[in-house]
């Protein structure tokens, strides 16, 4: 699977486009990526990148927002878009003989929307209860909440929605500036993998997208300083929902796959010590799991879990203990390659279908300007050692370095800081 051929070329006005042909497929999923999302925002334009990404699909200059709907269902395509922190993306997954319509219309909504003042009112209303779900949603909400106190005061900190009064704020005339400096050739990134030529994926995006002006408008990154701090957020709710968690690694550190393994063998799956440990043997959560964050310059270790009311105190022992054993303790090999073999299968069957290959195309574009194949990412997980994740593990859980975030009806809960003792 490793093995079929990835292309790249680059226009003369600076897109870049990368295939990858998988001919035993019918299908053809094809994105266009932005290199901007919501760490290029100001605080008080906070939510501009996502709320663009809505209004994309408003209409353009020459389809409204139901022709659009109407061309992808007449095909049986799906058309969907995301914003992140430091990208968006619009793609579309279609058969492909459909090909040529799917890039006309993704470089139409991408080169031309039509930003009524109509529209954007309309969809303010939308946007603020997508923020209200957040608050609804407490598993949501937690880790945003843990997020805004860990990198205080910097973009990768703030709610990629925005907030009511910032998304209310938003004018005509600001949303146009924003898409100008923004929506440029060098910004963009076209993915497709499927049954295609990249000669003639090429051509169509040249044919579409060739004669956008490129942009030297600088983004100005600054990497985030992480906050050590203990918020408790009362509110009433059946559950407590809480995160624990120290910074991390950015996507191209060395040490990248030793991070990927050691989450994995915490709590990256069923057989992991956290969900085994607290899930398990106690029973003292439902939910419970570790996950990773990795930026350009900056990454982060959670630690999540939804527990009852009077349990949250045990979890978060349970956890800091966990986290003092790996740093203390080497992992038992057999523990080791359970851990690789589930992280190695589960990338393999993540990458078996259109959209996941050209997902995984356009992220190894932005963060490290280069393809490597599926080969090169398992021999990196292989030749993780239980040396390197204890190494790793000393690296990461550093004494006063756990931050944590408890969201629940916890009247009086108390967590001092040698409860996060990590030595």
């Amino acid at each position: 699977m490793s093995k079929l051929p990835i292309v790249r070329n680059v226009l003369d006005n600076g897109i870049r486009v990368l295939t990858e042909r998988m001919t035993q497929v019918r299908s053809i999923s094809i994105g266009v990526w932005l290199t901007r999302g919501s760490r290029h925002e100001s605080a008080e334009r906070g939510g501009i990148a996502h709320f663009v990404e809505h209004m994309l699909f408003k209409g353009t200059s020459t389809r409204t927002a139901e022709d659009i709907a109407q061309a992808i269902d007449s095909i049986g395509g799906q058309l969907d878009a995301f914003t992140a922190k430091e990208y968006a993306s619009y793609y579309i997954k279609v058969l492909d003989e459909h090909l040529p319509l799917a890039i006309d219309i993704l470089a139409d909504i991408v080169r031309n929307p039509a930003f009524t003042v109509e529209d954007i009112e309309r969809e303010k209303k939308v946007v603020v209860e997508e923020i209200k779900m957040v608050e609804d949603t407490p598993d949501d909400l937690v880790h945003e909440l843990f997020t805004q106190g860990f990198w205080e005061n910097h973009p990768l900190g703030r709610p990629i929605l925005g907030t009511r009064e910032t998304v209310e704020s938003f004018g005509v005339d600001l949303l146009r500036h924003y898409f100008r400096q923004a929506y440029t050739a060098r910004n963009l990134i076209v993915s497709a993998v499927g049954n295609l030529e990249h000669g003639h994926v090429r051509d169509l995006v040249e044919e579409k997208l060739g004669s956008l002006g490129p942009s030297d408008a600088p983004t100005g990154e600054l990497a985030p300083r992480v906050v050590q701090r203990v918020l408790v957020r009362t509110k009433e709710l059946e559950q407590s929902h809480l995160c624990v968690g120290v910074g991390s690694y950015p996507q191209s550190h060395d040490d990248r796959y030793s991070s990927y393994v050691l989450n994995t063998l915490l709590g990256g799956s069923m057989s992991s010590r956290l969900f085994q440990n607290i899930r398990e043997k106690r029973g003292l959560a439902y939910a419970v799991s570790s996950g990773l964050s990795a930026y350009r310059d900056a990454g982060s270790f959670t630690i999540y879990a939804g527990c009852a009311n009077d349990a949250v105190g045990q979890v978060i022992d349970l956890v800091v203990e966990e986290l003092r054993g790996v740093k203390q303790t080497l992992v038992p090999a057999p523990e080791l390659q359970r851990a690789k073999d589930h992280l190695k299968g589960s990338l393999m069957l993540g990458l078996e279908n259109t959209a996941s290959r050209m997902s995984h195309l356009a992220r190894q574009e932005i963060y490290f300007d280069r393809q490597f194949g599926l080969d090169e990412t398992l021999q990196g997980i292989e030749r993780v050692t239980v040396d390197d994740v204890r190494r790793v593990a000393v690296d990461l859980f550093r004494n006063g370095s756990l931050s944590a975030t408890v969201l629940g009806n916890v009247n009086g809960l108390q967590i001092p800081p040698e409860r996060l003792n990590l030595d």
